[in-house]
């Protein structure tokens, strides 16, 4: 958890699977905004993200931990597809400034 003076507040999933008490960090620290891998090798994939971020309560999302190599499957598209408008999926681009 990360929480700037700004008031947000940050989860950052590391290499996690999903996991029941994402409720319990949702509860406790209020998230907005949720860094969570979607390979679906080593870690969990855009089906089991797109539940993170309903446990989470998170109003966006950024994936991570996918397209590196072939084995690693999960999508930011899959992601966008599964949450459709409930999370905004931010998905960055190596060399690319953000908004």
């Amino acid at each position: 958890m990360i929480k700037f003076e700004d008031g947000t507040t940050i989860y950052f999933a590391g290499d996690t699977s999903l996991f029941g008490d994402m409720r319990l960090i949702a509860e406790m620290y209020k998230p907005s905004i949720g860094f969570l891998p979607i390979g679906d090798l080593y870690t969990m994939g855009p089906e089991q993200a797109a539940k993170a971020c309903e446990l989470l309560g998170i109003s966006q999302v950024v994936p991570m931990h996918y397209g590196t190599f072939p084995a690693l499957t999960g999508t930011p598209a899959k992601l966008r597809e599964l949450l459709g408008s409930r999370t905004q999926v931010l998905e960055l681009r190596p060399g690319e400034a953000s908004a």
